[in-house]
């Protein structure tokens, strides 16, 4: 440790061990954040110049060494220290080497408590909206993908036992919808990230006049923390983003279960291409879904990562607790994941072939079973005695091997009277059009619904512009 961060220890008449040295380091993983704190503490020193608790002069000096700072972590020219511990004393370690005592009044009314929980802070709102932006990104290929295949038809599943016909871009859109309320978790989420703690100092406050206003300004922020032991103690932030990320990752391996699934031979829904498929070291017929797996399997270590961080957090008394050190390697971990995961889903449905053959001979004849209930209660039969009715005839059909419109109408008026040749005209394209409902399976409804989901892509697209 230099020498004028040795005063850190000043009681203490040891040196620390090696091996707690390495135990206790954060700057082989926090070191990420580099750029928040340089960012963090050029508000700082600008706000204590400002509020003349430093000198213009000391703050151009320290500005300009922070400056210099970034530009070397940049070019890869700062070496970190693991005696130094974390990004934060690394950082100021290497400022006192630059510009001397100076450097020294950085710390000024500030502990790194606070200043974690800035760094942190900020961190998270740009991961936020990364992760927005890959969202939409991801919105976007479904809604390429379901504006390619507006016309297929395809089985609808409860169970995995086939239900009842639906548009093949309606199953997507549930998924777009699924994302959508992830953005909408994330913007929110992101309200609460965006407060600032710096100028809470360790636990109570700070002595000197600053001006928390100025800083969160500077810094974008929405606010300033309202309780200085809340502000340097809370994770709840962490435990809300990665809460969120657990959920998208669970709405991710859903869709990949299903890509999974749809690629089977026994299935052949869809083909992935080539550049998001592997192949079998023994197998040389095979194409693994690996990129699907991976992401259905990458969704345990993010739900791991919440239930590690909300048993950290669990225990500990107010304020600060070194315990609090373990929230980072599981968040960043977290982020990954989920952007590396939603960049790889997405560039697969981008390229992935729709069988629409496959999909449409893969539709058996019961599938219409719900219809010809309705069909009956059209007649005027409550529709628990027409469940009844064509579940017999089902259990006929399947005696004799044969689909519904195989029968002849005498063998359906075995089962009622009601039935007419009119139940010829049974079909799955008059299925998936009866179903006309606010948010249904109906060709309209889901061309609305299509235009209402690229109107939401065009619109975030315009905003960011």
């Amino acid at each position: 440790m230099g020498k004028e961060l040795a005063g850190i220890r000043g009681r203490f008449k040891k040196s620390l061990d090696k091996a707690v040295q390495s135990y206790i380091e954060s700057i082989s993983f926090d070191r990420r954040l580099y750029k928040y704190d340089i960012e963090g503490s050029l508000a700082h020193v600008e706000m204590l110049a400002k509020q003349k608790i430093i000198s213009q002069k000391d703050y151009r000096i320290i500005s300009k060494g922070l400056k210099t700072i970034r530009q070397e972590i940049e070019e890869g020219k700062l070496k970190f220290k693991t005696e130094l511990e974390d990004i934060h004393m690394n950082i100021e370690s290497r400022l006192f080497e630059l510009i001397g005592e100076t450097a020294g009044k950085l710390h000024t009314a500030r502990s790194r408590n606070d200043q974690i929980a800035l760094d942190i802070r900020l961190y998270c709102r740009d991961s936020i909206n990364i992760l927005i932006d890959d969202l939409y990104g991801l919105n976007s290929q479904l809604i390429r993908c379901a504006s390619n295949n507006i016309e297929v038809i395809m089985p609808g599943y409860t169970h995995l036992q086939q239900a009842q016909p639906v548009m093949f871009a309606h199953h997507l859109l549930a998924y777009f919808y699924m994302f959508y309320r992830d953005i909408q978790r994330f913007k929110d989420c992101f309200k609460r990230v965006n407060i600032l703690p710096l100028g809470s100092g360790a636990l109570a406050g700070v002595t000197y006049p600053v001006n928390r206003q100025y800083v969160a300004e500077k810094l974008g922020f929405l606010g300033v923390s309202e309780n200085s032991i809340d502000a340097v103690s809370d994770r709840d932030f962490i435990i809300e983003l990665e809460a969120d990320c657990a959920i998208t990752m669970m709405h991710l391996s859903r869709l990949a279960e299903e890509i999974v699934i749809w690629s089977t031979e026994e299935f052949g829904f869809v083909e992935i291409d080539d550049a998001f498929a592997t192949s079998s070291s023994i197998m040389p017929q095979k194409k693994n879904p690996d990129v699907a797996e991976l992401a259905r399997g990458k969704t345990g270590r993010v739900f791991g990562h919440l239930m590690g961080m909300l048993t950290v957090m669990k225990g500990l008394p107010l304020a600060y607790n070194r315990d609090m050190q373990e929230d980072k390697e599981g968040l960043f971990d977290c982020i990954d994941t989920l952007q590396t995961s939603l960049t790889v889903i997405s560039g697969l449905i981008a390229t992935m072939k729709i069988n629409r053959e496959r999909i449409k001979s893969a539709m058996r004849g019961y599938i219409l079973a719900t219809d010809i209930a309705d069909y009956l209660v059209g007649k005027g039969l409550p529709f628990r005695e027409a469940h009844r009715i064509v579940s017999n005839l089902i259990g006929y059909a399947l005696e004799q091997g044969k689909e519904l419109c195989d029968l002849k109408l005498n063998e359906f008026r075995k089962f009622s009277g009601l039935f007419d040749s009119s139940v010829y005209a049974i079909d799955l394209a008059s299925s998936v059009a009866a179903r006309k409902s606010y948010g249904g399976t109906a060709p309209e409804q889901v061309k609305k619904s299509l235009e209402n989901a690229k109107e939401i892509v065009k619109s975030y697209a315009a905003k960011k512009d």
